[in-house]
């Protein structure tokens, strides 16, 4: 396992190290001109073009597009043709950035389904134009973090999901036990350009870097061949998306400090705490009326609500009834993982209990890198025992007759009344039978362990 670890940091290693070669191709031989730039006083924001244009600002930016990796958008350039592209074309390129006059294309639109049902949209501009909102986006960043609150924890540097969890449980252990959870409609899609302009023209005095902002926005969307204009909204897709919507839901951020309202916000969920069901409804009500009329935003009634923190979920989580609450799984999250596991053991597939068990371990792993971080490990207990039951049930049936299962038992060190046990009869279905003494002592917890099937009760983190 540590080889494998080994050779896996070695390649993404590689990797980084190939990116950088990359960068370096494009900004070779514009490093003077840079230089010129880089004598600026870039603490303004009114010389912010000249920062994002900064060779090492540049190579960080085409690095991680790269690594990002990310489908083309509408001209098919791939993050692979981006550093002899950038070599041919950058000098055009900068100076159009430079003077105002860049034009992006048109996103390509796509839509992927969404967790919890539905499809969300997504807008994917040109690896271009990706690399250059990455350039912007980490300039933006630096000059416009500093001001968002500490409540927020949506796409920032060095917060989290798990932070912004950690933060509502204080919130409820301190006593208040109601909250006013609120789900904007259609976020992403909804928010006006005009709004949102006149929100990052506060805070950014570069004209240059307005109208190229205002450009993205403006681009148009392109589906089966055609450009529709986008005339509100902000496509999820580009990198420049999260720093945007972070910017206009501040004005929200800044509206709860100065009511010394208790909140946690994670892009666009955001949980307001309270002591009684009377303040949330006074709360939610005034937010409402707030988002509509000063961000033009609009809350969706059927999924927001004031309730108890332990009947609603927040990133996943949700928490127990006790005066000391502790971070628990949501059921529709673990319902999906219920789902996920059913479609990757079912016996239709295919494929051996060897591969079934890679792959559930690659998949399992990462979901519990996020989800591990609950206190109730007992229901990941009771999920890696039903997932388990499964695993024999599906060996037992591919099996098929009794002489097979006898057979099979037997080489497994099974004795022979263990094995007859084992190899059923007609009368007893496949499930029944996963739970009987022969199979769980042929295939145990510790046999799937040697297999590399993770062990969901002692992932647990907290």
């Amino acid at each position: 396992m540590n080889e494998k670890r080994q050779k896996s940091r070695n390649e993404s290693a590689s990797k980084n190290d190939e990116s950088g070669e990359t960068a370096d191709v494009f900004v070779r031989g514009f490093e003077a001109s840079a230089a010129v730039c880089e004598s600026e006083n870039l603490a303004s924001t009114a010389n912010m073009m000249e920062e994002i244009l900064d060779t090492e600002n540049l190579k960080q930016a085409v690095k991680r597009v790269m690594q990002n990796k990310g489908a083309a958008g509408v001209d098919r350039l791939t993050v692979e043709d981006l550093p002899p592209y950038l070599a041919a074309n950058w000098k055009r390129i900068r100076q159009e950035l430079l003077h105002g006059t860049y034009a992006p294309q048109a996103v390509r639109r796509v839509e992927i389904p969404k967790a919890n049902g539905g499809m969300r949209q997504l807008g994917i501009p040109s690896v271009v134009d990706r690399f250059i909102q990455q350039a912007m986006q980490q300039v933006m960043q630096k000059h416009l973090d500093p001001q968002f609150s500490q409540y927020s924890f949506g796409f920032r540097p060095g917060r989290s999901q798990h932070q912004a969890v950690e933060q509502a449980q204080k919130y409820v252990s301190s006593g208040l036990r109601f909250v006013v959870d609120i789900d904007l409609e259609k976020f992403f899609d909804t928010v006006n350009h005009d709004v949102l302009m006149g929100r990052v023209a506060k805070r950014i005095s570069d004209k240059r870097v307005l109208r190229l902002i205002r450009a993205f926005l403006n681009s148009g969307m392109m589906e089966e061949g055609l450009v529709t204009l986008t005339e509100e909204g902000v496509p999820q897709g580009g990198p420049l998306s999260p720093l945007l919507s972070n910017l206009l839901l501040d004005e929200l951020d800044k509206e709860l400090e100065k009511r010394k309202l208790s909140f946690v916000r994670y892009a666009d969920d955001c949980n307001i705490y309270v002591a009684s069901q009377r303040a949330g409804e006074r709360v939610m009500q005034s937010l409402t009326l707030f988002l509509r009329k000063k961000l033009r935003l609009k809350v969706n009634e059927a999924k927001s609500a004031v309730g108890r923190p332990w009947e609603r979920k927040f990133l996943g989580f949700t928490f127990t009834r006790e005066r000391v609450p502790r971070r628990r799984i949501a059921p529709a999250a673990l319902e999906r993982l219920k789902v996920k596991l059913k479609e990757m053991t079912s016996r239709k597939r295919g494929n051996t209990l060897q591969q079934i068990v890679r792959e559930l371990s690659v998949y399992l792993n990462g979901w519990l890198n996020y989800f591990g971080f609950c206190q109730t490990p007992t229901v990941l207990q009771h999920t890696g025992s039903w997932l388990r039951h499964r695993l024999r049930c599906l060996v037992w049936k591919r099996w098929k007759t009794s002489s097979t299962r006898f057979n099979k038992l037997r080489e497994m060190g099974l004795s022979i009344g263990l094995a007859k046990e084992g190899a059923g009869n007609g009368s007893r279905g496949p499930w029944r039978m996963g739970s009987s003494p022969p199979l769980h002592q042929a295939f145990s917890v510790q046999y799937f362990r040697n297999l590399g099937l993770p062990d969901l009760m002692n992932a647990v983190k907290a």
